[in-house]
This record gives C-alpha cells, sequence and structure tokens, in this order.
C-alpha cells in the first residue's frame, strides 16, 4: 500500500542526513516528493516559478463570480491509496467528501434517460444479473469487456478494443476514457486504463467510492501541505524559475534560477517536478511526451445553493461532468481542443442549458460565471506519447523525475502525480546516505 507516515510534531533534519533535497515545482508531484523527504528528516528545499504552489491544482477567489473556486475538478476513488496516503500524511484525510456507497449518477442529454452505477459490496457484482441494475441498452457481457484493457498491446485505443456502435461504448467506456486519459477514445492508450479498473473496481464497491474536496483543492492538498513543510524546517521559495542546470560528468553540480548557480554538496539532490516541455528545454537529452490535450472548466452562479449533490456524468452533450458546491456548480471538458478556442462566451452559452436540465433549473437565464481553460492540461495520453514517457532516474546519479506525465503506469492524474513524487522522493531518499 503506497502511504505515507504521518508525523504527530515536527522533525528536525538530523545532522546525521547529508545532503539537501532540491526540488524544483510545487505542483503535486513536488509537493508529494517534499512531504515525503521532509518527514524522513532530510533537508528540503522547494523551488516555484509562480507565487504560489499547487500548479493545475488549486483554489482562488474569482472575482467574476466573487466566490472562491478551483481551477479544475477531480474526481477521486476511495481506491487511490497514494493519493490517500498523502493526504493523511498532511493532516487532510477528513477534508473528502463522497457518498457512503460507489454510486455514480448519469444523465443521457441526447436522449433523457438516467440512470445510477451502483456497485455490490463484494467483488461480484451479482446485481448485472438485473436490467435495471444495468445501463440501459447493456447486458451482463458488455461489463467483462475491461479485461480488454489487460490484454491490449501498447499500440491499442480505447476505441480499437470496442464495438463503438454499442451503448455500452458510448455510455461507459467512452466517458471513462476520456475522463481518465484527457484523449479521445479513438487515440487514447487503452493500456493505460487497466490499472484505473484493478486499483478501484477490480477491488470492489469499497476501493470505487467516489471522493471530491469538501471546499477546495487548496484546502485539501496544497495549504495543509505548505503547513507541514513549514513545521518540518523545510524552505519554500515561490517566484524561482530554473533556468539551467550544472553537470560535472553524470551527475548535477548547480542549478542557477537567474541570481546566480547554487552549488550542490557532494550528497545534494535535485528532484524536477515540472511539465514535460520545460524538463525538455533544461535536458534536450531526456525524451519526454511532446503533445499535449486541453481542458475545460466552468464555473456558474446558481439561483441558490445545492445541497448533497453528488458529481454527475453527462452523456451526448458538451459537459462531461457536473459538480456543485453551494451556489456554484460546476462542469469540466476534457479533450476539449477544438473547444478551448472558442470564445468564453460562447462555451457558457453552450454549458449552461445542460447545467439547467441536469439540475432541473427550468428556464433560470445564464447568470455569473467563469470559464477556465487549460491549452496544456496533461500530455497527449497515445499510444506513441506514452511510449515516451521518462522513468523517475533520468541516468544521472543524482537528479529525479517527478510528474504525471512520467513513466508511473497511470493515467496523467492526481493519483499519477503523488505517486510520481513519492518514487522520485523514494529513489532521492535511497541515495542520500546517512552518517
Amino acid at each position: 500500500m503506497d502511504r505515507i507516515a504521518l508525523w504527530s510534531h515536527p522533525v528536525t533534519p538530523s545532522p546525521s542526513l547529508t545532503g539537501t533535497i532540491h526540488i524544483v515545482g510545487a505542483g503535486l508531484a513536488g509537493l508529494a516528493a517534499a512531504v515525503r523527504m521532509a518527514q524522513s528528516g532530510r533537508r528540503v528545499v522547494l523551488y516555484e516559478s509562480a507565487g504560489q504552489a499547487g500548479g493545475r491544482c488549486r483554489s482562488y477567489h474569482d472575482t467574476a463570480l466573487d466566490r472562491r473556486i478551483d481551477n479544475g475538478n477531480h474526481l477521486l476513488f476511495s481506491g487511490n491509496h497514494a493519493a490517500m496516503g498523502y493526504l493523511q500524511a498532511i493532516g487532510a484525510a477528513d477534508s473528502l467528501d463522497g457518498p457512503e456507497r460507489a454510486e455514480f449518477p448519469f444523465l443521457d442529454l441526447a436522449s433523457g434517460e438516467s440512470w445510477t452505477v451502483r456497485l455490490d459490496r463484494g467483488r461480484v457484482q451479482w446485481g448485472l444479473l438485473s436490467a435495471q441494475r444495468r445501463i440501459p441498452g447493456t447486458t451482463v457481457l458488455d461489463y467483462l469487456g475491461g479485461i480488454k484493457f489487460l490484454l491490449a498491446g501498447a499500440s491499442k485505443t480505447v476505441a480499437e478494443c470496442f464495438d463503438t456502435a454499442r451503448p455500452m461504448y458510448r455510455r461507459f467506456w467512452e466517458p471513462l476514457a476520456v475522463a481518465a486519459l484527457n484523449t479521445r477514445g479513438d487515440e487514447g492508450a487503452a493500456r493505460l486504463l487497466w490499472p484505473v479498473l484493478r486499483d478501484t473496481f477490480g477491488k470492489g464497491e469499497a476501493a470505487s467510492r467516489p471522493r471530491y474536496v469538501r471546499n477546495g483543492l487548496s484546502e485539501s492538498f496544497i495549504d495543509p501541505a505548505l503547513r507541514l513543510l513549514e513545521d518540518q524546517h523545510s524552505k519554500v521559495h515561490f517566484n524561482s524559475r530554473l533556468k539551467s542546470i550544472s553537470f560535472q560528468g553524470r551527475a548535477v553540480s548547480g542549478l542557477d534560477f537567474g541570481d546566480g548557480v547554487t552549488p550542490f554538496a557532494a550528497d545534494d539532490v535535485a528532484i524536477l517536478a515540472l511539465p514535460p516541455w520545460i524538463v525538455s528545454d533544461l535536458m534536450p537529452d531526456i525524451k519526454v511526451p511532446g503533445e499535449t490535450r486541453a481542458i475545460v472548466n466552468g464555473h456558474f452562479l446558481l439561483p441558490h445553493s445545492i445541497s448533497d449533490w453528488a458529481p454527475m456524468g453527462l452523456i451526448g452533450g458538451t459537459a462531461q461532468w457536473l459538480f456543485a458546491r453551494g451556489d456554484v456548480a460546476s462542469v469540466t471538458v476534457s479533450a476539449a481542443d477544438d473547444l478551448v478556442n472558442e470564445a468564453a462566451e460562447t462555451i457558457a452559452e453552450k454549458i449552461w442549458p445542460e447545467i439547467t436540465r441536469a439540475l432541473n433549473l427550468g428556464d433560470t437565464q445564464l447568470g455569473r460565471y467563469r470559464i477556465v481553460k487549460e491549452k496544456r492540461a496533461t500530455f497527449a495520453q497515445t499510444p506513441d506519447q506514452v511510449a515516451r514517457r521518462p522513468d523517475t532516474h533520468t541516468g544521472y546519479k543524482n537528479l529525479f523525475l517527478a510528474g504525471d506525465w512520467t513513466n508511473t503506469g497511470l493515467p496523467a492524474t492526481i493519483e499519477g502525480a503523488i505517486r510520481s513524487g513519492n518514487s522520485a522522493a523514494d529513489a532521492a531518499r535511497r541515495l542520500v546516505p546517512t552518517g
């Protein structure tokens, strides 16, 4: 199980532990690596080019809505052990919400049909024998299709594994692929979906319960981590953009953040938790994915607050997932390379009728909104780009990589980002000797 130990009090770096861990990038991968290293008693210095931590996973006050919103919506599963372990380590394990059972409501905007995917408590889903428990138009055999992800070769796309004309593809496999891979089903790498199914639905209902932040991404994933690092006497430098890396042989000898090279001691280690295109600029000899895919998130002010609302999957429209927190409804559109180039007003006018339909708001007029575009939200998770994912180890003895785009075996998700940070921290921890 990929857990991080929870310390009950600050740990001063021990003089018997030599070497400083320099972590560049304070997104989730970098924070996970920093937390893991700091809690083991290592000296940690974290650098971030922006004025705040979190990267694509953070919250902020939006002036258009006069509300605090997330820059993106994220749905986790109770079986995401790396993410749950990270939250436990930073003291935020109780900051997520979610139903007591694994339930996923869907609405087909084209047909008007609605259904809820519910899992039985055991691993064998006997409820699928009942047509009323299945997705409309599907058969029991449709649900066995997940094994195709395990058997898929490295070049197979999701669409190539299924009969795309069947309702099961349109109403389950394709939405799953787009949400997890941020890539269309006809180009997304099928093999990446197997660990998603294996670690959640494959382990039964208890590992498959949806989880989402109660207050905000920063309140759950970012702010508690920064407080822990401060308590552990780690240093965090914002507005520090890495300009170049110095090498001596096959080892990093220094980092330059624009004010001269910071030299490395003999046992210092660097972890780059940066986007792939920045790593490529800094180190052209490292092969990285070169293509990206966009995500569009929309946040809409509602006429009244919504309570006890579970995220809903939307089929057949523009929006794909609908979240509601208080009087703000938020939607996510993944694999949105075409949509991202449209004007925010056009996007809002497309999405708002879908929200009013899902929330039974009648003819409520479009009010205040905010459209957030992430043109390079993730790397393109196609077979050829997946083949370009680098490992944690770089070939330089004291330099490691972290990021959801590295070779985690998982899609580019929160779980993958945190797992990559853990892996980089573990590699660095094995390298730095003790006195």
